[in-house]
């Protein structure tokens, strides 16, 4: 029979807390957008169809359970499909246009869409992870060339290097001269963002991205 002893306990604590911590925070993200859209729906209902939703003791809209589930899925869907279609597709082109012409919208609204795109999409910027000397030569930074021409500034032998920070949004712009960057060319861009934000904890897998 095993013995509990108290560094064993806390062993077992940790081991636990790290199998359960990313399940429990993932439900309670989706299980926090159902529930609001089940909180938001009765009412919204309730001004267009008032005869469809009843009302609570309390004189509040009825929640319908699973209407949040039911309704999130189908909007992702349909958005999904709209997108695919070329009309649709060229009124968000033009969405898009006039949301980047318009000042003080305009700063705002591109920095966020640009910042997304870097992580997923058609336009991903995160796509070629790198190790960069920025601080020593012997010293290296995990990171993503995200602009390879730096004519703009005057550097012609440079490349753009974004580092993102562990555990946290935020990271750091450097331009770096190209004999200071090393390409990662069998490091996924996934495990390498993972490796970064884990602080080193996550291994990285072998293979093409």
């Amino acid at each position: 029979m095993k013995s509990f002893t108290p560094g064993k306990l806390i062993y077992y604590f940790f081991q636990g807390l790290i199998i359960l911590a990313p399940i429990v925070i993932t439900a309670w993200a989706v299980v926090s957008l159902f529930n609001f859209v089940d909180d938001i729906l009765p009412n919204v209902l309730r001004v267009l169809v008032p005869d469809m939703i009843k009302l609570d003791a309390q004189g509040n809209p009825a929640k319908i359970p699973g209407l949040g589930f039911l309704t999130v899925v189908f909007i992702v869907l349909v958005v999904g499909y709209l997108s695919s279609l070329i009309l649709v597709s060229r009124l968000v082109n033009l969405f898009d246009t006039v949301l980047e012409r318009t000042p003080g919208i305009k700063l705002i609204y591109t920095t966020v869409k640009d910042f997304l795109e870097a992580f997923a999409g058609n336009k991903r910027k995160f796509n070629k992870p790198v190790l960069v000397s920025v601080d020593d030569k012997d010293v290296w930074r995990l990171g993503f060339i995200t602009q390879t021409d730096l004519s703009q500034f005057g550097l012609t032998e440079y490349y753009c290097v974004y580092v993102p920070h562990s555990y946290a949004f935020s990271g750091i712009t450097y331009m770096v001269q190209k004999d200071r960057i090393k390409v990662l060319d069998d490091v996924k861009s996934a495990d390498a963002m993972k490796f970064i934000v884990s602080g080193g904890v996550t291994d990285l897998a072998d293979g093409e991205d």
